[in-house]
């Protein structure tokens, strides 16, 4: 008795950390690939271009639908210069393979998808109930339970914008379930390889976007980024990344783990490392 007792909570401890290091439920993950076909070959069967100071890129609202499935998704296609910013819908891409390859998975489903005759990312609409902005703007409260599991997601979110030199995270592209799961989208400002970006981190200790530290980080991502080397990213983006800009991701890769070890100094491993 005892001892099914013991395996018990070691597999309820193994369910509850994967449930602080993943924000998608294991019913969204088991349909991932799914939805990845479904952005590939589905119908359009409605569009809208989306236009304004919100939105920069111009991207394209999409209504798919294949085998009675009606979804929405986003298809955009920037390169280049736009606004004084470079952008790429390949980072977009990039982004989310290296979001499934970390395990973090708090980036939806995207995939490279001709429209229009043109190349771009197509990446599945996300349901959620409000964006950061919304709830700092309207004072909304995160309820109390969650407080400890938002702000684990929160220093997850800040890790993988740290990686990817994401200079675009702002409050209206954190999107937040109604169970209070954190989502991520808009890559298009990622992968920076100049030595502003490969010298410094967009958060951390002397971040380029103010002193926001990475308090508490699951040890399996961790070891997915001591893991990683040139070759692995090659296999993970394929065409979407540079091979300077796979470079600057590992020059990144180093200064996470620096400030890391240098937290674990100062606050003692087992309240980094979870």
């Amino acid at each position: 008795m005892k001892n099914k007792i013991f395996i018990y909570l070691i597999v309820a401890s193994m369910i509850f950390s994967l449930q602080l290091s993943a924000q998608f439920n294991p019913e969204e993950l088991a349909e991932r690939v799914k939805w990845e076909k479904f952005l590939e070959t589905a119908e359009v069967v409605a569009q809208t271009q989306q236009t304004g100071s919100l939105a920069v890129t111009n991207p394209w609202t999409l209504t798919l639908e294949k085998d009675g499935i009606t979804r929405k998704a986003l298809w955009k296609n920037p390169r280049g210069r736009m606004k004084g910013f470079m952008e790429g819908w390949q980072w977009e891409i990039a982004a989310y393979r290296l979001d499934k390859y970390l395990g973090l998975n708090m980036v939806p489903p995207t995939v490279e998808r001709r429209f229009h005759g043109d190349r771009g990312s197509c990446q599945v609409w996300a349901d959620y109930k409000m964006n950061l902005r919304t709830k700092t703007n309207e004072k909304i409260k995160t309820p109390s339970y969650k407080v400890f599991y938002w702000n684990r997601a929160t220093y997850l979110q800040r890790a993988f914008d740290c990686l990817i030199a994401n200079e675009d995270r702002h409050m209206g592209n954190i999107l937040i379930t109604v169970d209070w799961r954190m989502v991520l989208i808009d890559h298009s400002r990622s992968f920076r390889s100049s030595k502003k970006h490969t010298k410094r981190l967009i958060y951390g200790l002397k971040g380029i976007s103010g002193e926001k530290p990475m308090k508490q980080l699951p040890r399996k991502f961790v070891e997915k980024l001591k893991s990683m080397d040139f070759e692995i990213i090659k296999g993970i983006v394929g065409e979407y990344l540079e091979d300077k800009e796979i470079q600057a991701v590992l020059l990144r890769r180093d200064i996470i783990l620096k400030e890391i070890g240098i937290l674990i100094k100062e606050m003692g491993e087992e309240k980094v490392l979870y």
